[in-house]
């Protein structure tokens, strides 16, 4: 199966474009449970947007009632109202930013979870033709934009709107005259705000990308310090890193003109479009027609309209954005595993045995499309056999683990364990029966107790002691800083290689499969180190059915069956010296790769 490929452009391009607003409503069932808190919010924003409209009447009020002759009563009770509208509006706008953030910051929370849960799911085909670094940007800038939008710019674009309406209606109330006129001008004080604050933002994201490439390139760099020093590199990484950090600096320096420019432009037309409203409203106040009341509060109703209408503008380009977002991570959320539980699952026998059998199984990469990896393979594990895969690079060794684990399935033929088709079973339980030894083990940022654990989750520290104790690894662990609980670096850093692989070794043994697969754990490490990882794995190998990539000759020497492959096919099997006197592909490889001649 051909995954789609939606996610084949750049991130970059994927910031630039936007998207149909409409496609926000998937994200309806992601905020469907926080209605409440929806329901809360949008009386505060009510609240918040009428108090900021009686603003107006109050200063009215204040003019014509308090500075008109009325004495300080009136002044002081007016002051007293206006107070009190301007203190609910600032518990109704702590209710609105709060509980408008709070739901932004959940469904985001949730919708990550969603995302990543989903993403886990998917099998190792969709990964060879999507961008690991892609998926992450899903997870983290697309999921950002959503929440700015749900947190932040859907209550702002609902404020301004009702702002706005409530404004305009206001504004013909007070002076139809001067309504007519600040209309005629808030487009020519508005577009030009809006055509470079589309500026200030394309420079903005150029700026944070280019902060990006400095972050990008220091984390390549620094993770990579041995081989930087060991090739004494550091002068050239050096100058790189400064022309990065040049970029990043033009980048911001040109949104620092932008934006300056902005604030300039903002407080040129929209002083003087409130001069020219000041003015043409003062003539009307000396003629007796509008008073001094009416005229201020008109000039505030014009500023929050104005503003509203630039307000707006910036959101819609924020939804458009967010609408981007969401599409992508919508179409990844609906993106299909082809490797699935089927509905209703077969259950394999308990206890599992370790029968295995690949029946004439054929099978492409979705990647390699055009050659079979396999090519109507058959094999028989019996319980507690050890099998050993030999072959030259290429062969399908390593495929056999693949389809034995449901990575992937086979185009034709069928894989059993103990009898059943493993198609037909779960592949969560199919793997749970499996313990998996490669040759380059994974070790995760954590201490040595959690990534031995990772076998087995809910294994006590004694058992996580007692695998260790088989695995050969209590030793050098007990001597680190804080033996079990010292942190061992990213990807196991700060052990060597015979140390990582005795650790998944004892994962391995946490875990006590009934199926155990070895890519040849021995091939890359020194002597001293190959005996404890072979002793190691001798107690794991016994009486379970075992099958191994193997690469050196103490490993086939020491298996029940040898199967060379080639091509994809078996071209013969057997014990060892059998295969030898047989000549063909196996006496070669044991002569190249194994040293037969000088052995």
């Amino acid at each position: 199966m051909r995954h789609r490929s939606y996610m084949d452009s750049s991130v970059d391009q994927d910031r630039e474009r936007g998207g149909d607003i409409k496609v926000l409503a998937s994200i309806w069932p992601y905020l469907k449970p926080y209605l409440p808190a929806v329901a809360g919010a949008s009386v505060a924003l009510l609240v918040a947007a009428t108090t900021v409209l009686a603003l107006g009447q109050g200063l009215r009020f204040l003019v014509d009632e308090g500075f008109g002759g009325g004495g300080t009563a009136v002044l002081d009770k007016a002051f007293v109202i206006l107070l009190g509208v301007v203190v609910l509006l600032a518990v109704a706008t702590y209710a609105r930013f709060y509980l408008v953030s709070w739901i932004g910051e959940k469904v985001v929370a949730d919708l990550r979870r969603a995302v990543f849960g989903h993403v886990l799911s998917l099998d190792p085909g969709f990964f060879e033709t999507t961008r690991t670094g892609e998926v992450l940007s899903r997870l983290t800038t697309d999921t950002t934009l959503l929440q700015v939008v749900i947190g932040s710019s859907v209550s702002v674009a609902l404020r301004n709107i009702l702002i706005f309406l409530g404004g305009a209606t206001l504004l013909v109330i007070t002076s139809p005259k001067l309504t007519g006129i600040v209309f005629l001008f808030v487009p020519a004080v508005v577009a030009p705000i809006v055509l470079i604050g589309r500026v200030v933002r394309r420079r903005s994201r150029d700026a944070q990308d280019e902060i990006a490439a400095v972050s990008g390139y220091a984390e390549e760099t620094l993770g990579a310090i041995r081989t930087v020093q060991a090739f004494t590199h550091e002068a050239v990484d050096q100058d790189r890193f400064a022309d990065t950090v040049g970029n990043a600096l033009s980048a911001a320096i040109a949104r620092i003109r932008a934006r300056a420019a902005l604030t300039a432009v903002v407080i040129l037309f929209v002083f003087s479009a409130v001069g020219l409203i000041l003015w043409l409203g003062g003539r009307d106040v000396i003629a007796g027609t509008m008073s001094a009341g009416d005229l201020s509060a008109f000039v505030f109703y014009s500023i929050l309209v104005a503003g509203s209408v630039g307000a707006i503008s910036e959101v819609v380009a924020d939804l458009q954005r967010a609408a981007g977002a969401a599409e992508r991570l919508i179409d990844l959320l609906h993106t299909e595993p082809s490797i699935a539980a089927p509905q209703k699952a077969q259950t394999i026998p308990s206890p599992v045995s370790g029968t295995l059998a690949f029946e004439d199984i054929t099978f492409r990469y979705p990647a390699r499309p055009e050659h079979p990896a396999l090519d109507h393979f058959n094999l028989t594990v019996g319980k507690g056999e050890r099998v050993a895969l030999v072959g030259p690079s290429g062969a399908g060794k390593t495929t056999v683990f693949q389809l034995m684990l449901r990575y992937y399935d086979p185009e034709s033929g069928r894989i059993t364990l103990d009898g059943v088709d493993i198609r037909n079973a779960d592949p969560v339980e199919v793997r749970r029966s499996i313990g998996v030894v490669s040759q380059e083990p994974v070790i995760f940022s954590a201490d040595a107790m959690e990534n031995i654990r990772y076998g087995r989750p809910e294994a006590t520290d004694e058992e996580v002691r007692a695998a260790a104790d088989a695995a050969a690894a209590t030793e050098f662990l007990e001597r680190l800083p804080d033996g079990f609980s010292t942190f061992l670096g990213e990807k196991g850093v700060r052990l060597s290689g015979g140390q990582r692989q005795r650790i998944a070794v004892a994962r391995a043994i946490l875990r006590d499969p009934a199926v155990l697969l070895l890519d040849e754990a021995t091939s890359a490490l020194d002597s001293e180190s190959e005996h404890y990882v072979q002793l190691a794995l001798e107690r794991i190998m016994a009486d379970r059915t075992s099958i191994v990539i193997a690469h050196r000759l103490s490993t086939i020497r020491q298996a029940d069956r040898i199967v060379v492959l080639d091509d994809g096919k078996i071209v013969s099997e057997g014990k060892h010296d059998a295969l030898i006197s047989e000549g063909g592909l196996y006496a070669r490889l044991a002569e190249r790769q194994f040293d037969l001649a000088s052995d």
